[in-house]
């Protein structure tokens, strides 16, 4: 199919054939040849963009390109073969139905088509060869490479002219080369005659081919061949209506069903897309409308709590702002900082705590019972002998006896 593909479209693992179509348009794609296998057979799909139909084809027999090549003694293949579309050739597709004619179109629009009057000679290089048989309803597919030789040369001129002649090493007589071919194909062991002699009309590169002298047209095989049989035609690309099926045969009533029953499918589609969308727009309303009546109430709270904006704030009560909270303030504060009660000259407006656990009069009951009356006076020294000198203290609270005398308690030291 060279030059005309696509040699920038690259198809992946992960691509789908949607992938593939939807850059099929800006690469200029216009069919897409497609080779499938299955466990029983290989089909071959021949699909026509964008719209279709997609023709598709089982591959009854089949042989590659390197096999063929293989077979020849001499054979043709060179880079320069493939810079222009080969010559397409159609044989027996005559009144045998729509779908030979559909086939024969198809394979038409693969090739560019060509003016005989204004077409240049040294660019066809190759043929393509699509022969019907209408007994087996089978396709040939076969691709060759031209070769055009000068006839009617002296036997000193085609020794000139001539290329490499076939080995003939393992041969007994030269007719052997003739009559079996000897390993060569069809078209090497074809001799000239008037079914490939003709007058060249245009110069052809090639030794001794001039225009207004006759030429020998030889053909050798380059491959693939294949034997295609029709199996179906589908009116879209991959999918669609079925137009023909070389299996499967539908009477006019069985038609008229399947198309009612395909547009009943497509009439509930419509009505259910219908329905979707009032569905929708319905619950695009009710939620414009839930809108504007939340926005209404925020508003309308918004302008309860605010009351009349222009009132002047009154501000905070006089009896919060007196001297007695300051205190107040100033006590608690002396009561976290050194974790006792502050005196009551400190703070004479300050409210006094009372100690946790205790009511006010076991509290005083509590006070009255401690010898020293519950203050934080030292103890009178003792008249005998003098403090810090006469006894000796343990630890505060604890009372030491060194023998001299009554020991005393000394108070517990206290943080102000």
């Amino acid at each position: 199919m060279e030059p005309l593909t696509a040699t920038r479209l690259q198809v992946r693992k992960k691509n789908s054939l949607k992938d593939c179509v939807a850059v099929a348009g800006p690469l200029g794609v216009t069919h897409f040849l497609i080779l499938s296998k299955t466990e029983t057979n290989i089909y071959f799909k021949l699909m026509r963009l964008p719209g279709g139909p997609t023709l598709t084809f089982r591959i009854n027999k089949y042989t590659l390109v390197r096999d063929v090549v293989s077979s020849l003694r001499r054979h043709r293949m060179h880079e320069q073969q493939f810079t222009h579309p080969p010559l397409l050739v159609l044989n027996s597709f005559g009144p045998h139905g729509m779908h030979v004619k559909l086939m024969a179109t198809m394979f038409q629009n693969l090739f560019p088509s060509i003016n005989v009057h204004k077409v240049n000679l040294n660019t066809i290089k190759r043929c393509l060869l699509i022969n019907y048989n209408p007994d087996s309803q089978e396709l040939d597919f076969r691709h060759y490479s031209i070769k055009v030789v000068p006839v009617g040369a002296s036997r000193g001129m085609k020794k000139l002219l001539q290329e490499k002649f076939p080995n003939m090493s393992r041969l007994q007589d030269i007719s052997e080369l003739l009559a079996t071919g000897a390993g060569l194909s069809e078209s090497e062991a074809e001799p000239d005659g008037e079914h490939n002699i003709t007058e060249l009309p245009q110069a052809i590169a090639g030794r001794g081919n001039m225009r207004a002298q006759q030429s020998a047209i030889r053909l050798t095989e380059i491959g693939p061949r294949m034997t295609l049989q029709l199996i179906k035609i589908q009116e879209g690309v991959g999918e669609g209506n079925m137009l023909f099926h070389s299996f499967v045969h539908k009477t006019e009533e069985e038609l008229q069903a399947i198309l009612a029953a395909k547009e009943e499918k497509l009439r509930l589609k419509a009505q259910r897309q219908d329905q979707q969308a009032q569905n929708v727009q319905r619950k695009q309303e009710q939620r414009e409308a839930h809108r504007k009546k939340s926005l209404a109430g925020m508003k309308r709270a918004r302008a309860e709590a605010d009351g009349d904006s222009d009132a002047e704030d009154p501000g905070a009560p006089p009896e919060a702002e007196g001297p007695g909270q300051e205190e107040e303030d100033e006590a608690e504060y002396f009561r976290q900082a050194v974790g006792e009660e502050p005196d009551e000259d400190m703070f004479p407006n300050a409210r006094r705590r009372r100690p946790i656990g205790l009511s006010g009069k076991k509290q005083r009951v509590k006070e009255q019972k401690q010898p020293n009356g519950g203050g934080d006076r030292r103890p009178p020294k003792a008249k005998d002998r003098p403090w810090g000198a006469q006894a000796k203290l343990g630890p505060r609270g604890t009372t030491w006896d060194n023998g001299r005398g009554r020991g005393r308690t000394r108070p517990p030291k206290r943080v102000a």
